[in-house]
């Protein structure tokens, strides 16, 4: 009877530890890319730049509206 209760244990164990952890894990990387964007303002006008054009304000903060409309 205690090898049942010993097993199960450690199978809720196994489970509540794999889905904390993939809550804090997720969490962590919300706020990480919140903080730290994947790309900014700067980042729009070197590659705008790179590809031979020269971006207005009003063409930048377009593009930065997309992305963020895109990354929620």
């Amino acid at each position: 009877m205690h090898l049942w209760l010993a097993i199960l244990l450690i199978v809720v164990a196994l489970i509540a530890g794999a889905a904390l952890g993939f809550y804090f894990a997720r969490r962590y990387m919300f706020k990480y890319l919140k903080e730290n964007p994947p790309i900014n303002e700067q980042m729009i006008r070197v590659m705008m730049a790179q590809m031979g054009r020269k971006p207005s304000e009003k063409q930048v903060r377009q593009m930065m509206s997309q992305m963020n409309k895109f990354q929620q």
